[in-house]
C-alpha cells in the first residue's frame, strides 16, 4: 500500500466511525464497509439511498444497513468471490476431462495388452517359459484394470466436487437473503424488525408501529388449504410493500401478521395511511388453483400507535397488538384507534 493510499483509507476511517456513531450503527466488518464506502463516494447510487434512509428515520436502521450492503459493498465483493468459484469450477472441469481422457487411453492401453497376451499365448520365448510370459501379460492387465479403476473413481470425485460447489453457491445466496427476509411474503423477517425497532427505540426515534392481521385466515386454510393460505399471505405482502413510500418499511410480523414502522409521522397521519392499506386489502383477490375461481373479501385488521418519549419497543409493540385486539372484537376489517 502506497502512502497516498493508506493516507485516504485513514482519513476515510475517521469519517466514518464517527457517522456511524452518530446514526447508531454497529461495529461490524460489513458496517465499516458499508460507511467506509460512502465517505469515499465511490458509489454515488449508494450514498443517495443511504442518505435517503437517513432522512426518512433519522438514523440507518439495521435491516436497511444490510440491504445496501449487500446490494452495492458485498456484490462488488461477491463478483470476485464469483469469479474464484468459476475458476475453481473451470480447474474441475479440465482435471476432470483430463482423467475421461487418462480413463480413455487406460482403457485402449487394455486393450492392446489384452490383445498382446492372445498373441503372446502362441509365442514360447527360449529364455522365458510360456507360463513365465502368461504370469507377466496378467499382471500387466490386472495393473491396467487397477488403473482404469482407480480413475474412474477419481472422476467421480471430481464431478461431486463440482457439484457440492455449485450447490454451495445457491446455499451462500439463500442465507444471506434469509438473514434479512421471510421467504414467504417477501417482506423483512421478525429478526430485521427487532434490530430495527430496537435501533430506533435506543436512539429515541420519533416514528409510529402498525400492527397488521388478516382476518379469519384459519377459515381460508380450513376451506381451501394451507397451500391456498400461503397465496393469500404473498397477496397481501405484494399489496403492503407497493404501497410503502416516504421510508415506511414493512415486515412479516409471524404467521398472518404484519408490522410497518412509519418514520417521522404522527398518529394521525399513520392512521390514515393505515387506513388506506385496509382499503387496498379489500380490493384483494386471490385465485383457488384446485377450483380455478377468484376469492374476494378478503380483509385485515389495523393497530396503530405513535411511540411515545422514552418507550421502549416491548411497550409500543404491546399497545399495538392490543389496538389490533380491540379492531378484531370490533368485527374486524377496521383500524384502531377510531
Amino acid at each position: 500500500m502506497t502512502e497516498d493510499v493508506f493516507k485516504k483509507s485513514t482519513a476515510n476511517l475517521k469519517k466514518a466511525v464517527p457517522l456511524m456513531m452518530k446514526n447508531h450503527v454497529a461495529a461490524t466488518p460489513a458496517n465499516y464497509a458499508l460507511w467506509y464506502t460512502y465517505v469515499d463516494n465511490s458509489i454515488p447510487r449508494l450514498n443517495l439511498e443511504l442518505e435517503s434512509v437517513i432522512e426518512s428515520y433519522g438514523i440507518c436502521p439495521p435491516a436497511a444497513g444490510d440491504q445496501l450492503y449487500q446490494r452495492h459493498v458485498a456484490s462488488q465483493t461477491e463478483t470476485k468471490l464469483s469469479d474464484l468459484r468459476a475458476s475453481i469450477e473451470i480447474l474441475v472441469g479440465e482435471v476432470a476431462s483430463s482423467m475421461t481422457d487418462t480413463l480413455t487411453d487406460t482403457s485402449q492401453f487394455s486393450e492392446m495388452i489384452d490383445k498382446s497376451f492372445k498373441n503372446l499365448e502362441r509365442v514360447e520365448d527360449e529364455s522365458m517359459s510360456l507360463d513365465e510370459v502368461m504370469a507377466v501379460i496378467r499382471q500387466l492387465v490386472s495393473e491396467s484394470r487397477d488403473i482404469r479403476h482407480s480413475t474412474s473413481f477419481l472422476s467421480n470425485q471430481l464431478s461431486t466436487a463440482s457439484n457440492e460447489i455449485s450447490r454451495l453457491k445457491s446455499q451462500l445466496a439463500d442465507v444471506q437473503r434469509e438473514a434479512l427476509f421471510d421467504s414467504l411474503s417477501g417482506l423483512y423477517n421478525r429478526r430485521s424488525f427487532d434490530n430495527d425497532i430496537q435501533t430506533l427505540c435506543q436512539s429515541e426515534q420519533n416514528f409510529c408501529l402498525i400492527l397488521a392481521d388478516i382476518d379469519h385466515f384459519k377459515t381460508y386454510n380450513d376451506n381451501y388449504g394451507h397451500l391456498f393460505g400461503d397465496s393469500v399471505i404473498r397477496g397481501l405482502a405484494r399489496r403492503l410493500q407497493s404501497s410503502c413510500r416516504d421510508g415506511i418499511t414493512a415486515y412479516r410480523f409471524g404467521g398472518e401478521e404484519f408490522a410497518l414502522v412509519v418514520p417521522n409521522r404522527n398518529l394521525r397521519v399513520a392512521r390514515q395511511f393505515a387506513e388506506s392499506l385496509r382499503r387496498a386489502v379489500e380490493k384483494l383477490s386471490i385465485k383457488d388453483r384446485r377450483s380455478g375461481k377468484q376469492v374476494g373479501n378478503i380483509t385485515a385488521s389495523f393497530g396503530v400507535t405513535e411511540r411515545s418519549e422514552g418507550e421502549s419497543a416491548e411497550s409500543i409493540i404491546e399497545r399495538s397488538d392490543q389496538l389490533l385486539y380491540e379492531a378484531k372484537h370490533l368485527g374486524r376489517n377496521r383500524v384502531m384507534p377510531l
